[in-house]
């Protein structure tokens, strides 16, 4: 299981969204919760960045996911 940084969402995954907004969207159950690994440090599960994007393709697709 990788982890991914916020800095690397936007260029490894091309998310490049604020902190604040990925905060509301995670709250939501709009994007994956981070996993908090230390006090001062948070990541999220890669995989389940990518499984949300594909998720997000397939319905820009008008396909489910």
């Amino acid at each position: 299981m990788k982890l991914i940084r916020y800095k690397d969402l936007g260029p490894l995954k091309g998310i490049h969204y604020s902190r604040v907004h990925l905060g509301r969207l995670e709250e939501s159950g709009k994007f994956p919760k981070r996993v908090k690994v230390t006090d001062g440090f948070s990541a999220w599960i890669e995989s389940e960045v990518d499984d949300w994007i594909a998720a997000r393709v397939a319905a820009s697709r008008g396909k489910a996911a």
